[in-house]
């Protein structure tokens, strides 16, 4: 089948309260521990939808609970955090990314949002010492958040899809970006890569996250995620990320 073309897609995005001016982020891709990750972190810190991205013209998905549907991605946010999570459970392909970040991007220059964190677990081979965060970083961001941190930089690679137009939006404006990343196995969703991601965030946002539950939690929508890793899984290859990193 022809991939569709990038200029027949369209997001757009609505958002009913006044944006805070930290945004972190998670996407359906790679074990789905980033996604995982941002889940549990609405329900730890018990964000309420604010807003909501529709996709125009590329194959969709809408979860439901209880018989009541929801958007497949959503901003969820409270008034007295500043920060607000974006949490796709929507796979956008490679030929896709590019519109998708511009959208993203043009609501956070909009709404004068000054970093971008983005949770993300990446297949690489690894070994029991490498289960941990690593971040790849604009400038600005490393200077504002990753100073005296004890969270490594990933070595060498390249990433790509969202976010690679994440990072190199980044890199050419004053929108700080941070994409913190960990190796992930097959099984999705990857309780422990996402335990990593959020000691990460926690450390250098300074929440106060209990992970012990996340096994417990992880267990109760293991089902959900293994019916979404199935639909990553039937994606064609060329229509995934790389996001090749070497440790």
């Amino acid at each position: 089948m022809a991939t569709q073309a990038t200029e027949d897609v369209r997001f757009d995005v609505t958002h009913d309260e006044a944006v805070s001016d930290v945004v972190v982020a998670g996407f359906s891709q790679f074990g789905l521990a980033g996604l995982t990750a941002v889940d549990y972190l609405v329900e730890q810190l018990d964000l309420e939808e604010t807003g909501h991205i529709v996709a125009q013209d590329l194959p969709s998905i809408t979860p439901f609970n209880d018989g009541t549907p929801r958007y497949s991605t959503r901003l969820l946010s409270r008034d007295d955090l500043n920060l607000t999570v974006l949490m796709s459970e929507l796979f956008v392909p490679v030929w896709a990314a590019k519109p998708f970040a511009r959208a993203v991007l043009d609501w956070t220059e909009a709404n004068a949002v000054e970093e971008v964190a983005v949770l993300s677990g990446v297949p690489v081979p690894h070994g029991p010492e490498d289960h941990r965060s690593f971040y790849v970083a604009t400038e600005d961001y490393r200077r504002r958040r990753l100073e005296g941190s004890e969270i490594p930089p990933m070595g060498s690679g390249f990433l790509d899809g969202v976010n690679a137009a994440l990072v190199e939006r980044g890199m050419d404006s004053s929108l700080a970006v941070g994409v913190y990343v960990t190796p992930v196995h097959a099984q999705a969703p990857d309780v422990e890569a996402a335990v990593n991601l959020l000691e990460a965030v926690s450390t250098v946002y300074e929440l106060d996250l209990d992970t012990g539950p996340l096994e417990e939690f992880a267990e109760s929508v293991a089902l959900y995620y293994s019916e979404l890793a199935q639909r990553l899984e039937s994606v064609p290859e060329r229509e995934t990320p790389d996001d090749r990193m070497y440790m």
